[in-house]
């Protein structure tokens, strides 16, 4: 498929699988969401406002839920039981190609350790496939960030020869390494 991703889904969205269940948020989910993203790890890695505390997580969430209504994006909580979030995968045209779907995640530092953004990122990866269309699944990763790179590696992504990604995030310019995998299904995991 060479097409545009399309990011309209029928809610509630779901994704089961590999032990884990990926929901979308609630406000529900407010206390949570600062447990898990008032973090200095999240903050080094992604643009996600620092200090996160109550406000930050209803904007993000209020965000969240526009980008969803628009099909900018789709971003969902990363669960074992269907209830407690332990991080968030999100889902959106990729900025380097439109037609490419990329993938982002932030999992808690209670919950790292536990294949949980290796197992995510596989099930958006194989619901992508299925689900959004797209060229290919990609991940922008910024250089140092070896959790992320290994992350990549795990789920079967490859680092792709395409430009650096630059994007500024928190005053500051980030540059990004896009890691592919092939939306048919190619790959170790296809």
């Amino acid at each position: 498929m060479n097409s545009r991703p399309t990011f309209h889904f029928p809610g509630p969205l779901r994704i089961d699988g590999l032990g884990l269940l990926l929901r979308e948020w609630s406000d529900d989910d407010v206390a949570d969401l600062v447990a898990l993203y008032d973090d200095p790890e999240i903050d080094r890695w992604t643009p996600v406002a620092s200090p996160f505390d109550t406000a930050a997580a209803l904007a993000y969430l209020a965000a969240a839920e526009q980008k969803s209504a628009e099909g900018r994006a789709v971003q969902l909580a990363i669960t074992t039981d269907g209830w407690l979030p332990r991080g968030e995968i999100l889902l959106f045209p990729g900025s380097g190609d439109e037609r490419d779907v990329e993938l982002a995640y932030g999992v808690g530092a209670a919950h790292r350790g536990r294949g949980l953004a290796t197992r995510a990122v596989r099930l958006a990866v194989d619901f992508a496939r299925r689900h959004v269309g797209g060229r290919r699944v990609v991940l922008c990763i910024e250089d140092g960030n070896a959790a992320s790179e290994g992350v990549a590696r795990s789920a079967g992504f490859l680092l792709a020869d395409d430009d650096p990604v630059v994007r500024t995030a928190k005053g500051r310019d980030v540059v990004l390494r896009t890691w592919s995998r092939s939306a048919d299904g190619e790959g170790p995991y296809g």
